[in-house]
């Protein structure tokens, strides 16, 4: 019985020790790994009509992203790559690669509820962002920290403020709150159906509610998962880009 109590102490100690930075950054590395690949189904609802792609992406660290459509028919082989601050996008009815400016982060990723940056993470909710305590919370269950984030002055991102809600035994972001410079909120997002894939514990059902359209919503679903497969920086070139059809 003392054994247990002194190693619950001591893990108790260690998250007490922890800081609101170290909170989000564990959190981030739980959800990518040192790589990623993964299968998603990327579900949009509105009030009339749903729409569904099949989405494959390749991800490593936080310079390098790779997302290609895999379907619907109309956006089959569309890409979008990530390689350290630039975005590119491929399109294939065109055959021409589009570098993506800064101001096209904040717009909606292929129609859905999603930005460009929420699937390419151009930002870095680590490096990019200041993160504070603002208390605890419980959601589906489990007990969260709940953390504001405000950027840095010299960051060139996309939010004014975040507030996240992190599981503390797992380290899993469950609840997010995007407001814009003015304060006011913009989206929700929301993580549930925690599962364990790829060997590690995640939530495998993200989804997306705009705060002025609580009629409408998009829903990041996942398939499969595998991490920390070794990907040559050399994949997440313009030329790889080109021939992931």
């Amino acid at each position: 019985m003392t054994t247990i109590f002194f190693i619950l102490l001591t893990n108790w100690h260690q998250h007490l020790a922890l800081t609101a930075t170290e909170v989000v950054q564990r959190a981030n590395d739980n959800m990518r790994g040192e790589t990623s690949q993964s299968e998603l189904i990327i579900r949009t609802v509105r009030p009339t009509w749903q729409r569904e792609m099949t989405v494959k992406t390749w991800m490593k660290g936080e310079k390098y992203a790779i997302v290609l459509i895999k379907s619907p028919a109309k956006e089959k082989g569309v890409v979008f790559l990530k390689r350290e601050k630039e975005v590119w996008n491929w399109v294939p009815a065109l055959e021409r690669s589009i570098k993506l400016p800064p101001s096209m982060m904040t717009q909606s990723w292929m129609g859905t509820d999603f930005t460009n940056d929420d699937l390419v993470k151009e930002s870095s909710i680590v490096e990019d962002y200041i993160h504070s305590f603002a208390g605890d919370t419980t959601i589906n269950g489990r007990e969260c920290y709940t953390i504001n984030m405000v950027p840095k002055p010299e960051a060139a991102i996309v939010w004014g403020k975040l507030t996240l809600n992190i599981d503390k035994k797992d380290f899993l972001e469950l609840h997010t709150k995007f407001y814009d410079e003015d304060g006011e909120l913009i989206n929700i997002m929301n993580a549930y159906e925690i599962k364990t894939m790829g060997g590690r514990l995640i939530p495998t059902h993200i989804e997306m509610i705009p705060a002025d359209k609580p009629n409408q919503k998009t829903v990041l679903i996942y398939s499969s998962v595998t991490y920390n497969e070794p990907i040559p920086d050399t994949f997440f070139t313009l030329q790889q880009m080109k021939k992931l059809n």
